[in-house]
């Protein structure tokens, strides 16, 4: 997408069912290997009562959202605030939506990224800023 193209309140999507693969790679990948979401005995011990999905996963699919979606290919994300509100389970489907919240200068954008699952429930909240890639107009 071009720069020009993108205007405060302009929106995209990108979703994925998280599976067991998915959370195997993603430990095998970062090195983290917390039981609470390996080890399904140890994790059925804790608060959440079973295994849980990296947040850090779940949260790559908002990168997923604004490479693939808004802006697009070229863009370098430059930062990012998360809040983890719900735990994601393997099997739940993800939802990373993406809106414009502000232009900035230097090509520069803010933007409001959520995470729900499958139920519609917040599972994380937070803004990303992203610098739009000169070769997108």
């Amino acid at each position: 997408m071009k720069f020009d193209e993108l205007v405060v309140g302009r929106s995209a999507e990108f979703a994925k069912t998280i599976t067991e693969a998915d959370v195997v790679m993603f430990a095998g990948v970062t090195g983290d290997f917390n039981p609470v979401h390996i080890d399904a005995v140890a994790a059925a011990k804790t608060r959440f009562g079973g295994r849980i999905v990296h947040g850090m996963l779940s949260a790559g699919l908002i990168s997923a959202a604004i490479a693939n979606r808004l802006p697009g290919p070229g863009s370098i994300y430059l930062g990012q605030t998360l809040k983890f509100t719900l735990p994601v389970r393997i099997g739940d489907t993800v939802t990373a939506t993406i809106t414009v919240a502000e232009i900035l200068p230097r090509r520069r954008v803010k933007l409001s990224t959520v995470c729900t699952n499958q139920n519609g429930e917040k599972v994380i909240d937070g803004e990303a800023t992203v610098m739009v890639d000169e070769a997108n107009g």
